[in-house]
């Protein structure tokens, strides 16, 4: 129970980052509208806040990874804060462009350090569990923050849901100073440090997160007009569905959790991968029908964030003596993903095939993803049986 406390204030971070990745496909048509591009022009800031986190993670662990975990959670939440206050202000694309990218740097680092001092206070046995705690802020966001935020930039300003994020990232600031244990730094060259990135498994694990994540927001980033325009819910109507979704996403955290400490977190990335599939499949058929659509909202998002633990105690394990800078990697690979399912989900909607054709774009990024897991475990059995022989 004492651990689990000892997390909130990463919790609080997964909920400002949670609220400000997703809020925007929430508030998408309304930033279109108000800045007089398209929709898939607006899913740029999509992409521009994942390239954010993609280079954000590495530098910014690289250049804060001797100071004290407590100390460098603090930092970036605070960058974060200063990136989101320059979106609220953002006055055309080009700017709001630069300021979700801001935004996105310190996304990747913070989950990554967070992950590592997650499992450092875990009870042994009992890691996953921890960093999926860290990561139901992202699912507490989708319940309360990004529904909250699409109603007010829906019936207001698309800059309302802004404010509450910096808000909520100051009083983040301010519990990780004042909750969170002080842990030593670890103290190890930064050389040391990508040693573990010369070898070939950790890229693997990259690409598995890279293609089954793309696959989820290629569907998530144009959700709210595939409840409008196919399914036929009113606008009204979307804040529940956004509750929905969100609601899918903490059963599927707390699963995700519960499962790897209970196999192995490759087999349980790959069962869920599978799952999240087929849920792709189905939904440009399950579309057009309400209660259909009610149904795959939930389990797709349930099934999405059901890899998150698994994939970062993945990548954590190997990647030993680089835990740290493994972890923030891994959610590089999260935010490319959320970058090229946004980007290539845009294209067939471009081309006029519709709003249901990112879906099967995200399935065909989730197959890459399962066959990268069939490589890891065909090379992991050939290492096995290599070491039989020669030892």
């Amino acid at each position: 129970m004492k651990s689990k406390l000892v997390l909130v204030p990463l919790t609080l971070g997964g909920l400002a980052i949670g609220m400000t990745e997703f809020v925007m496909m929430g508030i998408l048509p309304d930033i279109a509208q108000a800045m007089h591009i398209s929709i898939p022009t607006a899913g740029h800031f999509i992409s521009a806040y994942a390239l954010g986190v993609v280079v954000g993670a590495p530098l910014l662990v690289a250049l804060t990874g001797k100071l004290p975990p407590k100390q460098i959670l603090a930092l970036l939440m605070g960058l974060f804060a200063i990136g989101n206050g320059l979106s609220v202000l953002a006055p055309s694309y080009e700017i709001m462009l630069l300021t979700r990218f801001i935004s996105g740097l310190p996304h990747g680092a913070f989950f990554g350090v967070g992950a590592v001092v997650a499992g450092r206070l875990a009870t042994p046995g009992k890691e996953a569990q921890a960093v999926s705690i860290m990561f139901a802020g992202l699912t507490i966001a989708n319940i309360i923050g990004v529904p909250i935020g699409t109603y007010l930039g829906h019936n207001f300003s698309w800059r309302i849901p802004f404010i509450i994020i910096v808000l909520v990232a100051l009083f983040t600031v301010w519990s990780v100073r004042q909750w969170l244990p002080d842990l030593p730094a670890k103290v190890t060259r930064l050389q040391d440090e990508f040693h573990a990135f010369t070898k070939l498994e950790p890229w693997m694990i990259i690409g598995i997160t890279i293609l089954g994540n793309g696959g989820f927001f290629a569907w998530f980033s144009y959700i709210v007009p595939l409840f409008t325009d196919v399914t036929g819910f009113s606008n009204t109507a979307v804040t529940f569905l956004m509750v929905l979704a969100g609601v899918g996403m903490a059963l599927g955290n707390l699963l995700g959790g519960w499962l790897t400490d209970r196999m192995s977190p490759l087999r349980a990335t790959s069962w869920l991968l599978m799952a999240m599939a087929v849920a792709l499949l189905i939904i440009p058929i399950a579309a057009h029908y309400q209660i259909p659509t009610l149904l795959m909202t939930m389990l797709t998002g349930a099934l999405a964030f059901s890899t998150a633990a698994p994939i970062q105690m993945l990548m954590i394990r190997a990647a030993k003596g680089s835990e740290m800078l493994a972890s923030s990697l891994s959610q590089s690979g999260f935010n490319t993903g959320n970058a090229l399912g946004a980007y290539l989900g845009g294209l067939p909607i471009a081309a006029g095939l519709g709003y249901t054709s990112p879906e099967f774009v995200g399935a065909a990024l989730v197959a890459g993803g399962i066959l990268c897991c069939v490589a890891l475990v065909a090379r992991r059995r050939n290492k096995v049986k290599l070491e039989l022989v020669t030892g």
